[in-house]
C-alpha cells in the first residue's frame, strides 16, 4: 500500500488560509495509514473550523486515484465544491493529482506527504517493501527484495557492515542480507547465493514512464 504522513497543520493552515474549503479522503491507503479516512477528515474539518475557516463539506472517494468514480462521487458534491476555493486533499500523490484533474475551479492542496509503498507492521508502523521497479525478484532471495529493503540496494550479497544482524546505515533496519540467508538456509536454498546476478534493468521501470 502507498504509505502518506499527513502534513504539519500549521503548513496546512498557510497553505488553506482563511478561504473555504472542502475536504477529500481517500478509503484505501491513506484510511490505513490514518492520514486520510473518514476519523481523520472529520478531525480536519474540526481543527479547521476551529480556526475559523469555513468548510464546505467533505467526501471520502472509493479510492482517490480512480478517475473515473471519483468524477462519479463529485458531482453529488458539485455544490459544496462549488462553494469551496481551496480543495484539501488527504492522500497521496497520485490521489492529488486525480482530484486536481477534475477540479479546475479551486486550487488543490496537498494535505498529506507520500512516503513509500510499504507493509503495515503495526498500528501506524509502516516498512518499505517495495521500489515498483517493475522487475520483481524475491523468489530469488527467499522473498526478501534487497533492492528496496537493503539502502545500499545490494544484489550479490552484504556490504559487511552490519552489525548482529542490524543494517550499519540504520541501526533499526534489519539487514535484509541476514534475513535472506537465514531463510535460504532454512529451505536448504543457498545455491541460489551463488547466481551472480547483473545488474537491474532500469528500463523495465514505470518510473520514466507516464502511461501504460
Amino acid at each position: 500500500m502507498i504509505i502518506t504522513k499527513q502534513k504539519d497543520f500549521n503548513e496546512l493552515l498557510s497553505s488553506v488560509g482563511k478561504e473555504p474549503v472542502f475536504i477529500v479522503g481517500c478509503s484505501e491507503c491513506a484510511t490505513m495509514c490514518h492520514t486520510g479516512g473518514e476519523k481523520e477528515v472529520l478531525e480536519m474539518k474540526g481543527a479547521l473550523e476551529d480556526k475559523n475557516i469555513p468548510v464546505t463539506g467533505w467526501v471520502i472517494l472509493e479510492p482517490a486515484c480512480h478517475l473515473q468514480n471519483d468524477k462519479r462521487i463529485l458531482r453529488k458534491y458539485k455544490d459544496e465544491v462549488n462553494k469551496a476555493n481551496k480543495i484539501l486533499v488527504l492522500a497521496c500523490g497520485n490521489g492529488i493529482q486525480t482530484v486536481s484533474e477534475i477540479i479546475e475551479n479551486a486550487e488543490v492542496i496537498a494535505g498529506n506527504d507520500t512516503l513509500f509503498l510499504g507493509e503495515i507492521k503495526r498500528a501506524n508502523e509502516f516498512e518499505k517493501r517495495c521500489n515498483m521497479c517493475g522487475d520483481c525478484i524475491e523468489d530469488l532471495f527467499g522473498g526478501f527484495c534487497p533492492v528496496s529493503r537493503c539502502p545500499k540496494s545490494m544484489l550479490n550479497g552484504p556490504c559487511g557492515g552490519s552489525i548482529d544482524g542490524k543494517c550499519e546505515v540504520d541501526s533499526n533496519i534489519d539487514c535484509v542480507w541476514d534475513l535472506i540467508y537465514k531463510r535460504l538456509k532454512e529451505k536448504k536454498q543457498l545455491q541460489l547465493l551463488k547466481i551472480i546476478q547483473e545488474p537491474k534493468d532500469w528500463s523495465k521501470s514505470t518510473e520514466t514512464r507516464r502511461a501504460l
